[in-house]
């Protein structure tokens, strides 16, 4: 029987990110992974893959825009095929690449699906591991609507859409979220018609709701359809496709939709099956995510989890840090994960942004703040590259701590960057409007927005 210190079962980003960083802090370390390749959903068929095929398609669907360029384009044509091998390679060539870093840090990797039978125990098909501590890295999958059976063939869950062989002419996504609208507004650039379906009278649930209006109209004047205020009750299959029935919430009427295909991407689920974490007795939250203390600790002793099976962000890179964090404190040292500056993106035609807090909830919460925006149509670089549609928006204190902001925007995920670090430092809308940002960039609007939050906002 194999003895280790830490053993974590899951190769996701969280996973296998605390186990390099558990190695560098020196104990020996193993990583289990049932999965034929490493890297979790997000590396395999989720962040990773969805990425490579916006970028593909982003590149086609720019094709027809060119002509504002003084640049005429004939002839090109899609080769579907080699735009999924291309994303394939991809995927591929970052699997090998953490495969690599386990054997560059010492890092054990068990192939294998595992469960706990006991404190300090991880069984793995007909081998036995001991190790003083276990973390449980185990990630998500896509949760599923009742009564509707994902079938990866008509019915789709974000796994089948990112492997489709030829884009649908109608296909309906089922949820206006982050992953329903990347990979509806894929498909829509590669020829399909999308109809996006929320239950909620908006999209981006819990994203600022002005800058997910900006969103929505953006990806609207894009070709993607929005019905929303519709819940999904059937999907029959017919000779001629999918008929959809649709509720209209609160109005006790019914619709229906045609459809080729259907995407289900209604959220997330935790996976912990198969694990044995009943008769361990490790608790659990009503929803199935694991209970854990500020330490990453489970109820059981020894126990610890992090990512998308615990409370909070489902996003890889909060998982990262939770990773690191929960193995540091292990080894003795200081370890914490700040949530409020977890910054989240949605990687679509313009990209959404966000970190802290968006004004519904300080309205809620009867917070004092001040507030400031700014367009990206009165930016020098959006106006020169054509990407004008959104804004970027500030929310302070009186006194300038920054609270929350948010992105619509080309480069968006990039530009967050500089907020959260505001916020992670304590920098002050202050701080960030008195700092020189190079001219012309997008970077601009950062600044202008603070200074607007402060009333002197120069290009508004």
């Amino acid at each position: 029987m194999s003895a280790y210190d830490l053993i974590v079962i899951g190769a996701g980003p969280g996973g296998y990110v605390a186990a390099i960083r558990a190695a560098q802090l020196g104990m020996k370390v193993a990583c289990v992974e049932g999965r034929g390749s490493l890297g979790g959903t997000c590396l395999n068929v989720g962040c990773i893959p969805s990425k490579a095929l916006l970028t593909s398609s982003a590149k086609y669907a720019e094709l027809s825009h060119l002509s504002a360029h003084g640049i005429a384009v004939e002839g090109a044509s899609l080769d579907l095929g080699a735009l999924m091998a291309r994303k394939d390679k991809i995927v591929g060539d970052l699997t090998k690449g953490i495969a690599f870093l386990f054997k560059k840090n010492g890092v054990d990797h068990i192939e294998g699906w595992a469960s706990i039978p006991a404190p300090g125990q991880v069984k793995v098909g007909d081998d036995s591991y001991t190790a003083k501590n276990i973390l449980i890295a185990t990630g998500s999958e896509p949760a599923a609507l009742p009564g509707v059976e994902i079938d990866e063939v008509d019915v789709l869950s974000s796994t089948g859409a990112l492997a489709l062989d030829a884009a649908p002419e109608h296909l309906v996504v089922i949820g206006a979220g982050v992953i329903g609208l990347e990979l509806g507004q894929v498909w829509s650039r590669l020829g399909s018609k999308v109809t996006v379906v929320e239950y909620l009278d908006r999209i981006l649930p819990g994203i600022d709701g002005e800058i997910a209006k900006l969103s929505q109209r953006a990806l609207s004047k894009r070709g993607l359809k929005f019905q929303l205020g519709r819940a999904l009750k059937t999907v029959e299959k017919g000779e001629n496709g999918l008929t959809l029935t649709l509720d209209r919430v609160g109005k006790d009427k019914e619709e229906q939709l045609a459809a080729d295909k259907v995407l289900v991407a209604i959220g997330r689920r935790p996976v912990t099956r198969g694990l044995g974490l009943e008769d361990l007795g490790v608790s659990m939250n009503p929803r199935g995510f694991i209970e854990v203390d500020e330490r990453f600790s489970t109820s059981v002793p020894g126990i610890f989890a992090i990512g998308d099976c615990v409370p909070g962000p489902m996003l890889a890179h909060k998982a990262e840090e939770d990773g690191v964090a929960c193995v540091e404190m292990l080894a003795g040292q200081h370890g914490h994960v700040d949530y409020n500056t977890v910054p989240g993106v949605v990687y679509t035609d313009p990209e959404v942004a966000s970190v802290g807090q968006t004004e519904e909830a300080l309205k809620e919460a009867g917070t004092d703040y001040i507030i400031g925006k700014f367009a990206f149509m009165a930016n020098s670089r959006a106006r020169s590259t054509g990407e004008t549609d959104g804004a970027v928006k500030v929310l302070a204190t009186p006194g300038g701590k920054i609270l929350g902001a948010h992105i619509c925007g080309a480069h968006g995920g990039d530009l967050i960057a500089e907020l959260v670090l505001a916020m992670t430092k304590g920098a002050t809308v202050e701080d960030v409007a008195r700092t020189c940002h190079a001219h012309p960039a997008m970077g601009e609007a950062v600044k202008e927005a603070c200074l607007d939050a402060l009333g002197r906002a120069i290009h508004a």
